[in-house]
């Protein structure tokens, strides 16, 4: 029997909706902090990072960037072994504050915030190559056929694809209520329901990438609420 969370249903969230001035969307995005901070997603990218690459990293690209503090605290934990790093940060908006861009510079990252559609972006005929990409909390807002196309091209930028999602449970979308706990907004509380519903489960990730699950490095649950995908690419 398929329940509602037997496959994804994708709805618009309402921080993507919102002007980034917007006192609820700054809100919100400040609860994201604290969100990926219950969730461990930093300590579970940077060990991925870790694991998965081959030698110390020049180049690295985060899409879906947000406002950089997601990947400031993945760097901090990464920089005494990786000092000197180029991070190129791809959103529809520049929201690196300078206190952000400081922090990064503190750390001996170079940071390029590059402002774009990531769709628009990766049909440029040029092809840049990266170290590694990787992902936080945004491939679960695109259908499948949006997916199969944004991955079809990560295999000629990267040899190493890493995405850290909301896993679709029943757990986590029950946990999402307790939110409330941390102080998150309304439009959090709103957005963590449709995130969780639109996240992944088994290897549907895995099923999307150039070749399916035979070329996917892993693609697993790690703790209660994180669905991790890592994936090698020819870049």
């Amino acid at each position: 029997m398929r329940t509602s969370l037997s496959y994804r249903l994708i709805k618009p969230e309402l921080l993507d909706t919102m002007a980034v001035s917007d006192p609820r969307a700054m809100a919100s995005r400040r609860d994201l902090v604290r969100v990926n901070a219950v969730m461990f997603q930093s300590v579970i990218m940077a060990r991925l990072l870790r694991a998965n690459l081959e030698r110390k990293p020049l180049r690295l690209l985060e899409i879906g960037a947000g406002d950089g503090r997601f990947m400031l605290s993945v760097a901090r934990r990464l920089a005494p072994q990786w000092p000197d790093v180029e991070l190129i940060m791809l959103d529809q908006a520049d929201l690196l504050t300078p206190k952000v861009r400081a922090a990064f510079a503190a750390l001996g990252w170079r940071v390029q915030s590059v402002v774009a559609d990531v769709f628009d972006w990766i049909d440029r005929p040029e092809i840049e190559v990266f170290d590694a990409v990787s992902a936080n909390l945004f491939l679960h807002h695109f259908e499948d056929l949006e997916l199969e196309k944004l991955l079809s091209v990560m295999p000629r930028l990267t040899s190493c694809f890493l995405a850290t999602e909301p896993r679709r449970s029943g757990l986590a979308l029950w946990c999402t209520g307790w939110l409330r706990a941390i102080g998150a907004n309304a439009v959090t509380l709103h957005d963590a329901a449709a995130s969780v519903r639109a996240g992944f489960a088994s290897d549907e990730l895995s099923r999307l990438w150039p070749g399916g699950a035979a070329t996917t490095f892993q693609e697993c649950r790690v703790g209660p609420f994180t669905h991790a995908f890592v994936a090698r690419g020819t870049g």
